[in-house]
């Protein structure tokens, strides 16, 4: 524990603001997972997706996340939202066959 005075409000103030930040974190991931839910069910997810966009705002707001990171995830739920599907699938690139190496005689 900390001897000095403005040390020990740093503990207490750090606290607070973790407590803070774990709430909005835990609200919007809540608000995500209602979106997928209701994408993946076939309902409509505007309502959801106003939802979710909120809470992303609100974590920039409060410097949860970075602008570019939740302009980036918005991106993604508008995108889910016209598609249909809860997570759009990452294209893989197929693996490059190695050559067998030839053998010398």
């Amino acid at each position: 524990m900390p001897i000095i005075k403005s040390a020990k409000k740093r503990v207490r103030v750090s606290t607070k603001a973790a407590v803070r930040n774990s709430k909005t974190k835990r609200t919007l991931k809540g608000a995500i997972k209602a979106f997928h839910k209701a994408v993946t069910g076939g309902k409509s997810a505007s309502s959801e997706q106003r939802k979710a966009q909120s809470a992303l705002d609100t974590a920039v707001k409060k410097k949860v996340m970075h602008k570019n990171k939740v302009a980036r995830k918005q991106s993604q739920l508008a995108k889910a939202a016209k598609a249909g599907v809860a997570k759009p699938a990452a294209k893989k690139k197929p693996a490059a066959k190695k050559a067998a190496p030839k053998k010398k005689k």
